[in-house]
């Protein structure tokens, strides 16, 4: 379909898709106020897409009478918020919040917790609907991922944007959640572009406006500045990333070392990076926040336990495996302790992230009381030279072999035919809160 400069000013309809003849607040076809204008509207081609509140919308959608009510996704009044509706995110609630504070902000709020089997299966169904769209899609986490749709315009008949927004209605019409779409020429500011306007938002940031946009905004929105670098920043007196590009990138050098390579590019939206579909998680983790504090090691072998099954679990499923074996903890006073040990091979059985993290979590029980144990495993590869033989421990080759036996009787009868000794009847005491791929997580 041929474009022109007139046809991405006056842009298209988000809610019917149909070109605009003329530059009014509303759809001329269909009368929706959600158009969508910009100059460069149909030469950009890099997208970033972001599900709203997708725990929370996944939830809404299997459960409808929870439509109109604020929602939090999260653990027990110990734990902390997974995500929130929109509902409950105007009362305050916001993800990571411990959850007696969310429930203060928002005492009728709804609370359930998390459900990742589910989500990970509707974030698949998505990113389905993203690959048939682009071969290039570079997924970020279950609910987000960038989309490269460069060159596609042949193949759909219609331009990039038009393209991503049929995509927003296909998933809200044939998932049932809604998405939020970023358009630009590169990562950085289709990331920032994405998040405008949410929930069901279509935001576009042009090469020609970048510098000019990006001036008045806070460092805090370049990648990488977190809370801790951006109060560096303004103990230096930066607060703005009109600021940065007032300075010199040697400067920039001296003062950050390799950060200030990539505040002095990102502040001039110069992002050079690529979209990679072979993008892999860097770890596979699992943790829960228990309702009361735990100390002893019969307390915590159990859990820990459970979490490395469920790590274990994830790791074959996606038929990678990790070298590295992390243990999380978080005390009572909300500091976090993390401890690693690298094995010789790759592993992804819950047999041996369990024995090697147990005396990782042995050395740290000197009576400090904890609200939160997790293990994960890093360093991730593929799976063919993971768990050797292991001639000089002949015990844990045979429990490798009843570990694979275990599999095959869950995989027929499900997860609770069979139980190991640390794990039996302990399952009320608590519920992973959050098992994740994604690359933040511990």
């Amino acid at each position: 379909m041929p474009t022109t400069t007139a046809d991405s000013e006056r842009g298209f309809c988000r809610d019917c898709l149909t070109l605009q003849k003329r530059e009014t607040g509303r759809c001329y076809h269909c009368g929706s106020p959600r158009a969508t204008r910009h100059p460069e509207l149909f030469q950009l081609h890099l997208a970033h897409i972001d599900c709203d509140a997708f725990y929370a919308s996944v939830e809404k959608r299997d459960h409808p009478e929870l439509k109109d009510k604020p929602l939090i996704i999260g653990g027990g009044k110990r734990g902390v918020v997974s995500t929130a509706c929109y509902i409950a995110r105007i009362r305050g609630v916001r993800s990571a919040m411990p959850m007696f504070k969310a429930l203060e902000a928002c005492p009728d709020a709804v609370v359930l917790k998390p459900d990742m089997e589910k989500y990970v299966r509707v974030g698949r169904e998505i990113r389905s609907m993203m690959q048939a769209l682009t071969p290039l899609v570079e997924p970020i986490s279950i609910d987000e991922a960038f989309l490269d749709l460069s060159g596609t315009e042949r193949l759909h008949g219609e331009p990039p944007a038009l393209v991503l927004a049929r995509f927003a209605l296909a998933v809200e019409r044939e998932i049932g959640v809604s998405v939020s779409a970023g358009l630009s020429y590169c990562k950085f500011l289709a990331k920032v572009a994405s998040d405008f306007r949410k929930p069901r938002g279509f935001s576009v940031i042009g090469e020609a406006e970048a510098v000019e946009f990006l001036k008045d905004q806070p460092v805090s929105l370049i990648w990488g500045v977190g809370r801790v670098f951006a109060a560096t920043l303004e103990q230096d007196g930066i607060k703005t990333i009109g600021q940065i590009q007032r300075m010199e990138l040697n400067d920039l050098l001296r003062r950050y070392s390799s950060m200030g390579n990539r505040l002095y590019h990102l502040a001039r939206g110069v992002d050079e990076r690529t979209v990679h579909p072979d993008h892999a998680a860097k770890n596979v983790s699992a943790e829960t926040t228990f309702n009361s504090d735990l100390s002893t090691r019969d307390q915590l072998a159990p859990i820990l336990r459970a979490l490395s099954e469920k790590v274990s679990a994830r790791l074959k499923k996606a038929e990678i495996a990790g070298r590295t074996v992390v243990l999380k903890l978080k005390t009572r006073d909300f500091k976090i302790k993390t401890r690693n040990r690298q094995l010789a091979a790759p592993t992804r059985l819950a047999d041996r992230i369990f024995e090697t993290a147990m005396p990782l979590l042995e050395k740290e029980l000197d009576g400090t009381r904890f609200r939160l144990l997790g293990v994960g495993v890093h360093d991730l590869t593929t799976p063919e030279k993971a768990d050797p033989p292991d001639l000089i421990d002949t015990k844990a080759t045979r429990r490798a072999k009843a570990e694979e036996a275990i599999d095959i009787l869950r995989e027929k009868f499900g997860k609770k035919a069979v139980e190991t000794g640390y794990t039996f009847g302990q399952s009320s005491r608590f519920e992973p809160q959050q098992p994740s791929d994604r690359e933040d997580d511990f």
